[in-house]
């Protein structure tokens, strides 16, 4: 991945993303578009509804009595609301059938609005209508500048659509992490992996997704090591802190978890201190660790020799400072919408 697609897709299922309305699904579910895995296709699968696709389609329009065709949409309410910086539009295995045009659109509401309050927001529009081609993935960077919490994707005039993915980076609601004891390696609270030794198997960022992983895809796992070194992640947190417990889950890493595990702490002046000496790791198993930290503003785990870790907590609490920074970086982004 390079350049916006190497940051988290904002609207992905597994990130809580989802297709709360479309103005039309005849042929495969609006669902579709929020798959986290790659479109798929099998030939000569047919269902009721005709050729079964991985994707969105609508039924095949008719001008009205006005002679407009008119125009199929899906609105996509975010898991995770941010500052959008691309999107990409596939039409995978969609070839006789994909939209020549399509258009984004995005708002900021708050609270937790049902499709009907949707309808009367104040949409901006973050990909204007573009052409696109059959079985491609079309990426369009976006240059927005403040957060949303919901895309409206817009075909013209009908078609099939296989995936939306709607990069860029998460902008918390202050009002969530300031005064609490939060998880502070938390994609959603804004945590990011910024660099890491291998991830030749699955990304490090899937340590910080929410909830448990279903299975040892859903975690970060490296390739084999042949040599002396060992597999390492640097997580820049949601803000400074100081972290009180550490969770490191092994869970579905049966015969591929680390034998051991370290993590040092990094405050803002790139000064390192050991928070969890290298400490022996079991496999399909839950650990957690009583902290005792300084202020840190990012968390380097390591990992012996290789391996693969499915969650990583870091439980704490925000620094004065980070609150204030927060809560100005949402205000300036946000203008106080939820």
């Amino acid at each position: 991945m390079t350049g916006f697609t190497a940051l988290p897709d904002l609207a992905v299922r597994t990130l809580g993303g989802s297709v709360v309305a479309a103005s039309d699904e005849s042929f495969a579910v609006k669902e579709n578009l929020l798959n986290p895995w790659p479109p798929a296709f099998s030939p000569a699968t047919f269902g009721p509804k005709g050729q079964e696709y991985d994707g969105w389609e609508t039924a095949r329009r008719r001008p009205g009595a006005d002679g407009d065709l008119g125009h199929d949409w899906a609105l996509i309410r975010l898991g995770l609301p941010g500052v959008v910086r691309g999107v990409v539009i596939d039409t995978a295995w969609f070839t006789g059938n994909f939209p020549p045009y399509a258009a984004v659109e995005a708002c900021a509401v708050a609270g937790h609005p049902s499709p009907a309050d949707l309808a009367g927001a104040d949409w901006t529009e973050i990909v204007p209508r573009s052409p696109l081609k059959g079985d491609t993935a079309h990426a369009f960077p976006v240059d927005a500048g403040r957060r949303f919490t919901h895309v409206r994707l817009s075909m013209f005039p009908d078609g099939g659509i296989a995936r939306l993915r709607v990069h860029g980076t998460v902008v918390p609601d202050p009002a969530f992490l300031t005064g609490l004891t939060v998880d502070l390696a938390a994609l959603e609270n804004g945590a990011r992996v910024v660099e890491c030794s291998d991830m030749f198997y699955s990304s490090p960022d899937n340590m910080l997704f929410p909830g448990l992983a279903r299975n040892q895809a859903e975690g970060w796992e490296t390739a084999r090591r042949r040599d002396d070194g060992n597999d390492w992640a640097l997580i820049a947190l949601a803000a400074p802190g100081v972290v009180r417990l550490a969770e490191i889950d092994t869970t579905h890493l049966k015969f591929n978890a680390p034998a051991e595990c370290a993590l040092t702490g990094i405050d803002r002046h790139g000064a390192a201190s050991p928070l969890l000496p290298r400490t022996r790791l079991q496999p399909d198993t839950r650990h957690r660790f009583r902290l005792t930290s300084p202020e840190v503003a990012s968390v380097r785990v390591d990992i012996y020799p290789d391996g693969g870790l499915s969650r990583l907590r870091l439980l704490g609490t925000l620094t004065p400072e980070a609150e204030r920074s927060l809560t100005t970086r949402w205000h300036r982004l946000a203008g106080g919408a939820g």
